[in-house]
């Protein structure tokens, strides 16, 4: 059985990761709903997910305010890691990590059925040395100086035993840049498969003004008595 894996960006549930979702998934507002959000303008049962010859398949339920992918209104549509997915006032988007950035690298994505993600053969090594059956993979491919990637196992912690003064402005500073960004890419025209998106040069602005501040940020961490400017 294949499972499914939604990060909420915007909206109630904000944060919130619904995480290795058996397929069928069903997304609303009612009890019931493997993906239940906290948004009244989402449907009692507003979309469904399923699989089709291997495709994650999404189809709005007739909701009331209806379903967008990456901008685009939507009956049904084959759902790819790292799509943005629109309900009510709510923003999904699908995919783990790992996920994601083997789209996005051109790579054989991981595929999590029944909790367990599959080894693609790509990824496979050879047996052990002491010549066991048991396959090994690969080890991780190297990545260039100054190239991002994005996987859960890689994702640094945040600092524990902060007071709560700490915690609030570290929250307020994130909760800062994330609607920054979220305005950033709201207005963003994909392509009908896709693989390409087109931004508007203002909105393309706000993300490096976003980068700045964030190198800011990380100088005035490392400098608390230096300026923030």
């Amino acid at each position: 059985m294949r499972n499914v894996t939604f990060l909420v960006l915007e909206g109630v549930d904000k944060g919130r990761v619904y995480r290795n979702l058996p397929v069928p998934v069903t997304l609303g507002r009612e009890e019931g709903n493997a993906v239940r959000l906290n948004d009244e303008r989402v449907s009692r049962f507003h979309a469904k997910i399923q699989t089709e010859d291997g495709d994650v398949i999404l189809t709005d339920l007739d909701s009331t305010n209806g379903t967008r992918v990456n901008g685009a209104t939507v009956q049904i549509r084959r759902l790819r890691a790292g799509d943005q997915v629109s309900i009510g006032r709510t923003l999904l988007l699908y995919g783990t990590m790992e996920e994601i950035e083997a789209r996005r690298s051109g790579r054989a994505a991981p595929i999590v059925e029944n909790g367990v993600q599959t080894i693609q053969a790509a990824e496979i090594g050879s047996v052990d040395s002491r010549g066991s059956d048991v396959l090994v993979k690969k080890p991780a491919e190297t990545v260039s100086p100054g190239e991002w990637r994005y996987r859960d196992d890689e994702v640094p912690p945040l600092p524990q035993k902060m007071t709560g003064a700490q915690a609030a402005r570290l929250s307020e500073v994130f909760d800062y840049l994330h609607r920054a960004l979220t305005s950033a890419v709201e207005n963003i025209d994909a392509n009908d498969d896709g693989t390409e998106v087109k931004i508007a040069f203002n909105e393309w602005q706000t993300i490096q003004a976003v980068q700045m501040l964030l190198a800011r940020y990380g100088r005035n961490v490392g400098d608390p008595d230096g300026e923030f400017s």
